[in-house]
């Protein structure tokens, strides 16, 4: 088999799922592009460097899978990607089609919530909440990490949560009067979210604050230097990233990742420190390794995903987990998963193959879809707690590399953020109303001969 027929077949199905997102006015164009961006990373680039390179398997380096290693790196890539493709084409029918609906519509206007005087107040004081949470979880050493199973502490979880809401929030919608103060903000605000996605060691913060900054110009604009400045900050953001943590290793961690490193040919090199955080191609190995069906049933699937949207507290028992569960037991189904306690993005295509084979692949990919439309939706709502879901979206994963089961855990979270952030905007609002100056009472001349004598009014 040739493998370069499966990638290609992906290239051409992401060109078009960016060519058609051009055409579309609003946001959405912006979560499709990095969507693309986000999977030619795992889909094309690492298949690429596999056929190119051909690495043997070693400790440290996750760029090489052992089992297509073993299994050939043409015959099993070209495997491994069968459903990929199938996917991405469906995936891309939708974009054609909504494209070709949406052309016809009406343009998006501006945010409902840009104009309120009170809304940017509310995302600064759910920011000041949120850094508390992250400041008390790196106090306390209980800062989650990424692939972690459970957090340290899961209400300081919660609350940091409302720092990276806030902070997108704020990129998109704060218009200060002066240009000057508009960058001094926006730069401190990725500065925060690049620290803190070394602190958490998950490359899902930066993405975030890149397309926050994508959706700020979107709103109000796009032009060619914007859109360069977008991709650079996400590329120097995961490079950074990436530099940030090397400032953590030991001298030896350093030296034995150099050594890792050299086996790469030099044009490579600089680019592993990216490639090795794109990851989904290991879950398409999964997938194909497991094979549709005896994980879920489609009605075990409905409920997990259903229940996902429960507090704890209230559901009485611990919730179902996909990423560990696809760690345990779909990829446990090829690789000794005994010893290692870890969740995983399994992503939306593999997660529908195992689940329902080609037609599950389809439903995902349709859910996916569904799930960008009300993310776009949601931005542009007037309910505070439905922007602050659309936010929440943004700085997640769930439209990259989670499935029906990862993407409705997310949203059970972002759900009670929601809930305390439309309590925080109650305080703010009413805090604003009581300090807000009174304009003075406006006095009528009275003229000579009339009488001060109020009339009766049927609404007194």
């Amino acid at each position: 088999m040739n493998p370069i027929n499966e990638v290609l077949l992906i290239a051409l199905a992401l060109a078009t799922i960016v060519v058609a997102a051009t055409t579309m006015p609003g946001v959405a164009r912006v979560f499709l592009i990095a969507q693309a961006a986000f999977w030619s990373l795992s889909y094309l680039a690492r298949p690429l460097v596999l056929l190119w390179v051909r690495p043997e398997p070693r400790y440290g380096d996750n760029v090489p899978d052992p089992r297509l290693a073993e299994f050939g790196y043409d015959r099993g890539i070209a495997l491994v990607l069968e459903h990929v493709a199938f996917g991405l084409w469906v995936y891309a029918g939708f974009v054609v089609a909504y494209a070709l609906w949406v052309r016809r519509r009406p343009r998006a206007e501006l945010p409902a919530l840009s104009g309120d005087p009170d809304f940017v107040a509310t995302l600064a004081a759910m920011y000041g909440v949120g850094l508390f949470g992250r400041a008390a979880s790196i106090a306390t050493g209980t800062v989650g990490g990424a692939g972690e199973v459970d957090s340290a502490n899961p209400i300081l979880s919660f609350v940091a949560i409302l720092a990276t809401i806030s902070a997108l929030g704020l990129i998109i919608f704060v218009r200060p009067s002066r240009p000057a103060t508009t960058v001094l903000i926006i730069g401190g605000l990725l500065l925060g979210e690049l620290a803190w996605t070394a602190v958490v060691e998950s490359k899902t913060p930066i993405i975030g604050a890149a397309l926050a900054v994508a959706i700020r110009f979107a709103i109000l604009g796009w032009t060619r230097t914007k859109a360069v400045s977008v991709a650079a900050i996400a590329v120097l953001g995961i490079g950074g990233f990436g530099w940030l943590q090397s400032l953590k290793q030991t001298e030896y961690a350093k030296a034995e990742a150099a050594l890792t490193d050299s086996s790469y040919p030099p044009l490579i090199q600089p680019f592993l420190s990216i490639l090795r955080r794109f990851d989904l191609l290991e879950a398409a190995t999964d997938a194909y390794y497991h094979g549709p069906g005896f994980w879920l049933t489609p009605a075990e699937a409905l409920r997990n995903a259903v229940t996902s949207l429960v507090p704890s507290q209230l559901l009485g028992t611990a919730k179902f987990q996909s990423g560990t569960a696809w760690a345990q037991e779909v990829r446990g189904a090829s690789v000794d998963m005994t010893k290692v306690s870890v969740s995983l993005a399994e992503g939306n295509l593999n997660e529908g193959y195992v689940l329902g084979g080609y037609p599950g692949v389809a439903v995902c990919a349709g859910f996916t879809f569904l799930l960008l439309l009300a993310w776009g939706k949601a931005l542009y709502s007037r309910y505070y707690p439905v922007v602050v879901l659309g936010l929440a979206m943004t700085g997640s994963s769930a439209l990259f590399e989670r499935g029906i089961l990862g993407s409705m855990e997310n949203l059970g979270k972002f759900l009670q953020a929601a809930v305390l952030g439309w309590l925080i905007s109650l305080l703010v609002r009413e805090y604003r109303r009581r300090t807000r100056p009174q304009p003075p009472p406006v006095t009528e001349p009275v003229l000579a001969g009339a009488t001060t004598e109020k009339k009766a009014s049927p609404w007194d």
